[in-house]
C-alpha cells in the first residue's frame, strides 16, 4: 500500500517510515486483530478474562497483566476469589495498585454472572454501536475509562473504530504531525477531539485505528502483543 500526500494540510509528516514500519508488521497486526474477534466470538468467560486484563493496565506493563490474569485462571481466582485473595495473587505477579484492581475485577464478575449465568456478552449486544458500548462501560464498570473500555472492545473484536489513547499513543500522533503537545490530562471532550483527529489521520494514511493502535505500541514495545 502507498500513501499519498506524505505532506498534508495538516502537516503530517514521517509518513514513508510509518508506511514502511506498517508493511513489515501488517501481516502480524491483522493477524493479531482476527484473534481479538475470536475472543469475542468465544464463551463469556473469555470476555471476562480480557476485560480484567484492561482493568489491570493502567500503570501496569501489558505482559505483566496477560500473566497475572493467567494465574488468577490458573488459580480459578479469577471466578472464585474474594478481593484479598486476588489482590495477594496481583501483588505477587508484579500488578500495581492491587487492592482496587482487586475489588474492581470482584465487583466486575458481581456485575456479570449471577447464578453461574453470565450476562456480559448479551449486555454488550445490546448497542447500536461501539460508541455507544464504550459510554456505557465508563458510566457502569467500575475502574474503566475511555481508554480502558476501548481497549477491552478492541480486545475482543468490537472496538476498531475507537482510539485508545495513552501518552504513547499520543506521542506518535504528535511525531506524525496529527497532534500539537499530548495533554497531561484528557477530559471526555479532549479525548473525543484526540480520537477524532486520530481518525483523520488514520483516513489519509490508510491505516485503520486498531492497526495505528498495535503499529504504535509495537515501536514501545518491540512486539505486536494487544
Amino acid at each position: 500500500m502507498t500513501i499519498h500526500h506524505p505532506e498534508s494540510p495538516q502537516g503530517y509528516c514521517d509518513l514513508e517510515d510509518l508506511q514502511r514500519q506498517f508493511d513489515g508488521k501488517q501481516e502480524v497486526i491483522r493477524e493479531r486483530l482476527k484473534e481479538f474477534r475470536m475472543i469475542g466470538s468465544g464463551p463469556d468467560e473469555e470476555v471476562f478474562s480480557e476485560l480484567c486484563f484492561c482493568l489491570l493496565t493502567p500503570q501496569s506493563k501489558a505482559r505483566i497483566c496477560d500473566g497475572a490474569v493467567k494465574e488468577l485462571i490458573a488459580t480459578n481466582l479469577l471466578l472464585t476469589g474474594d478481593p484479598a485473595e486476588i489482590a495477594h495473587s496481583l501483588r505477587s505477579t508484579g500488578v500495581r495498585f492491587h487492592n482496587g484492581k482487586a475489588r474492581w475485577i470482584v465487583a466486575a464478575r458481581e456485575q456479570f454472572l449471577h447464578d453461574g449465568t453470565w450476562s456480559l456478552k448479551q449486555r454488550l449486544g445490546q448497542f447500536k454501536d461501539a460508541f455507544e458500548a464504550r459510554e456505557w462501560l465508563v458510566d457502569n464498570v467500575m475502574g474503566l475509562g475511555y481508554k480502558e473500555a476501548g481497549h477491552f472492545l478492541r480486545n475482543i473484536g468490537a472496538g476498531d473504530d475507537l482510539a485508545i489513547l495513552d501518552r504513547h499513543i499520543m506521542k506518535n500522533l504528535n511525531r506524525h504531525g496529527a497532534l500539537d503537545t499530548p495533554p497531561r490530562s484528557l477530559s471526555r471532550k479532549e479525548y473525543m477531539r484526540i480520537e477524532q483527529l486520530m481518525k483523520e489521520f488514520s483516513g489519509r494514511v490508510g491505516i485503520s485505528l486498531a492497526e495505528l493502535d498495535l503499529l504504535f505500541w509495537s515501536r514501545e514495545t518491540g512486539e505486536v502483543f494487544k
